[in-house]
């Protein structure tokens, strides 16, 4: 180890959109962003066949909030798909919201990107930024002191007076974590659309659980790139195992069966996979000097595609708040830390309220329950003063 390693006033853990947000946000604050350091934890590289496929499955809405944020930073994907309308149905029952762009007076209600790209269009401005990039084994914290943390990233040992840690599991006292699991799998794929509908997306309910398709490009599919849908369809385990075992005319007869003739015949493109799907947060995001934001904090049910945009809030708030103190890093940051869990307790409560309740309230299976909520959704779709809280907060969350 390298015992006279320089100290960071910030070291943030974490190879994501937030992680690589909040650094450079941070470097524009602070009067040295070499003190700024990111870690980034190197992941096996797929093999050559399988690497297409998986970085087109998973795909990621950035809401019109999270466009704000990271357009200044030159962090802005490009080619992606606009949504300026989103459909939200119930399979069965009558009811159904219709959220449109002109509503809020934005351009767009968010983009859609494979998440390969939102991560890619940050390695130019983090590497013009100034800040200390690192990267290799996962960083660790092996000591903690009333004034610094010591970690270790393989040969490297430094001191940093704050550490945030913004994906992966965060270390600590069990009783920290809160996990809820829920009883449904998301199968994700990608399909043409015979009769696609530009800048629409839809979210339809099932008995279990939510169905969701997005536009997407994904080039060199052979499709016409306004065609393509990303697919997440929350299920049931057995279902999920039946859907991804199934052929491509097996599945897409379930999947047209399930969503409707909205947007055509849906035809299924490459392979598909599943993902397990956990509500899990951290009762208490601080501890110390040590802070935990994005996907480290919470993770959220898919529905509505709010856990990144809550990530990029948790930065574009930290970073505020932090402003003042990284002029003199000398002092402590505690207070502002503190101050920073408070100002974000609103939010998170509520998007982790909202994500948690919608896919389990749909998919009780109770017909006065699914009729309730098809008043909902028409309650919604005839009511700008219902609808608008609530789109508003999906687009740009609960500030403070």
């Amino acid at each position: 180890m390298k015992a006279n390693a320089p100290e960071a006033d910030v070291t943030v853990l974490g190879s994501g959109p937030v992680a690589g947000a909040l650094a450079l946000l941070l470097a524009r604050v602070s009067p040295d962003p070499s003190r700024i350091r990111l870690c980034q934890h190197a992941r096996p590289a797929l093999p050559a066949d399988q690497s297409h496929g998986q970085q087109a499955l998973r795909t990621i809405a950035l809401n019109h909030g999270s466009r704000s944020l990271l357009e200044p930073l030159d962090a802005w994907p490009t080619d992606g798909a606009t949504i300026h309308t989103i459909h939200v149905s119930q399979r069965g029952r009558l009811g159904r919201t219709i959220i449109r762009h002109h509503d809020f007076e934005v351009p767009e209600l968010g983009t859609v990107f494979p998440w390969q790209e939102v991560v890619a269009a940050q390695a130019s401005p983090l590497a013009a930024s100034g800040i200390t990039l690192q990267g290799g084994s996962k960083a660790t914290v092996v000591a903690e002191h009333d004034e610094y943390t010591q970690l270790v990233q393989d040969d490297l040992t430094w001191r940093s007076r704050i550490v945030v840690q913004a994906d992966g599991r965060v270390d600590g006292p069990a009783s920290n974590l809160r996990e809820h699991p829920y009883s449904q799998v998301a199968v994700l794929a990608t399909v043409a659309a015979a009769a696609p509908r530009a800048g629409w997306a839809w979210e339809r309910f099932t008995r279990e659980g939510p169905l969701a398709l997005l536009p997407v490009h994904v080039h060199d599919s052979g499709h016409p790139s306004h065609s393509l849908h990303s697919v997440i369809w929350c299920c049931r385990p057995e279902t999920a195992d039946a859907l991804c075992q199934a052929s491509a005319d097996e599945f897409a007869q379930q999947l047209n069966q399930a969503f409707g003739a909205r947007l055509g015949w849906l035809t299924p493109i490459g392979a598909r996979q599943q993902q397990a799907l956990t509500l899990r947060w951290q009762a208490s995001v601080l501890q110390g000097r040590r802070l935990a934001i994005g996907n480290a904090a919470q993770t959220l049910h898919p529905v509505a595609g709010q856990g990144l945009n809550l990530g990029l809030r948790d930065a574009a708030q930290l970073a505020q708040t932090l402003t003042p103190w990284l002029a003199r890093p000398q002092g402590s940051p505690k207070a502002l830390l503190q101050q920073f869990v408070e100002r974000r307790r609103p939010d998170r409560r509520l998007t982790i309220a909202v994500t948690d309740f919608l896919p389990r309230i749909f998919a009780t299976g109770l017909p006065p329950v699914e009729h309730a909520c098809g008043l909902a959704l028409l309650a919604l779709d005839t009511s700008p003063s219902l609808r608008r809280p609530l789109a508003r907060h999906l687009m740009l969350g609960l500030r403070s």
